[in-house]
C-alpha cells in the first residue's frame, strides 16, 4: 500500500522563485507554483499556485480545474460578459472548454486540482 502525503500549511509552502506570467495582459505579473500530487495515470494533478495582482487570459481547452482560494481576491470574466468574484475561502470550478480572464485584485494563492478528460 502506498504511503499518504501531508502538507501542513499551504499558505506557508515555498513555491520557489516567481516567474513572469506569460498570458498577462498588462504590466509585469509574476507567478509560482508547486505540484503536490500527480495521479499515476496522469489524469489529475493537485498543487498550489500564487500570482501577483493583474489580469491574464486563461483557457481550459484540455482539462477542467477546481480551485480553492487560500488567500487573495479575484474576479473571473467569462466570454459571455459574466463576472464572478471569489475571495479567500471560496471555491470555483472551470469546466473543460472554459475561456476567459482572471483579474487578481491582490496577491492570490490557490489550491488547484486539474482534471484531464480520460475520454
Amino acid at each position: 500500500m502506498p504511503p499518504f502525503q501531508t502538507t501542513a500549511s499551504l499558505l506557508a509552502l515555498d513555491l520557489g522563485t516567481p516567474k513572469a506570467k506569460p498570458t498577462a495582459l498588462a504590466g509585469p505579473q509574476f507567478e509560482a507554483s508547486k505540484s503536490l500530487f500527480v495521479a499515476v495515470d496522469g489524469l489529475m494533478e493537485i498543487g498550489v499556485w500564487e500570482c501577483t495582482p493583474g489580469r491574464f487570459t486563461a483557457s481550459r481547452d484540455t482539462n477542467s480545474e477546481t480551485c480553492y482560494i487560500l488567500s487573495g481576491h479575484v474576479s473571473l470574466h467569462g466570454p459571455d460578459g459574466r463576472t464572478e468574484e471569489v475571495r479567500a475561502g471560496g471555491m470555483l470550478v472551470l469546466p473543460k472548454g472554459w475561456r476567459g480572464e482572471w483579474e487578481l485584485h491582490e496577491k492570490t494563492r490557490k489550491l488547484y486540482i486539474l482534471h484531464q478528460d480520460a475520454g
